[in-house]
């Protein structure tokens, strides 16, 4: 976490690949199966496309019932999966893009701003299905519920008590009682 601008998404994007660092290197593990949401994943959304006929299109192979499923579980349910995806709200459009990375699950997962567009119950079904994810997750949020809910860990980038980037072995909550703040940049 961090203010805007300290480079919080920029790591993600090279902890993804995305880019490459100005020096040094990132090497991730051989095993690593990673699901990277950046703040742009709705643009690799087809608008021309219907929910249903985007999840067809990205998995060619799998039934109808499958896809249906998997969308009802992110609130697609009866004639959403037949919306365009252009006349989908930037919540229900991150709730594509979720369904569509979580379908194969991955066992890494970089989450950029991953409640940005989402209302309140959408962000707490989030919230509950990321915390029976197995993996190890990263995340740039400057959501207080979903920080409180999720992180077990925090590394503070650009703040204005300490040189470098603070590390903070404890959870969020932890880290606000220790600070006695919230982190820079964090809102409701």
């Amino acid at each position: 976490m961090g203010k805007n601008g300290a480079g919080k998404s920029t790591l993600l994007k090279m902890i993804s690949g995305a880019i490459q660092p100005d020096a040094g290197n990132v090497k991730l593990g051989a095993s690593l199966k990673l699901g990277y949401f950046s703040q742009q994943a709705l643009d690799l959304l087809d608008p021309d496309l219907t929910v249903i006929e985007q999840m067809q299109q990205d998995f060619p192979m799998e039934g109808l019932g499958v896809l249906r499923n998997l969308l009802g579980a992110f609130q697609f349910s009866g004639d959403d999966v037949d919306k365009r995806i252009r006349a989908l709200s930037g919540g229900e459009k991150s709730r594509l893009v979720m369904a569509r990375m979580l379908f194969d699950p991955p066992n890494f997962l970089v989450l950029d701003e991953p409640t940005n567009h989402l209302d309140l119950a959408t962000k707490e079904m989030l919230i509950d299905a990321l915390k029976d994810f197995e993996g190890t997750m990263i995340f740039v949020s400057h959501d207080r519920t979903f920080l409180r809910g999720l992180a077990s860990r925090v590394l503070e980038l650009g703040g204005e008590e300490h040189d470098g980037p603070l590390v903070f072995g404890g959870s969020y909550l932890e880290y606000v009682e220790r600070m006695g703040r919230e982190a820079p940049g964090v809102h409701n």
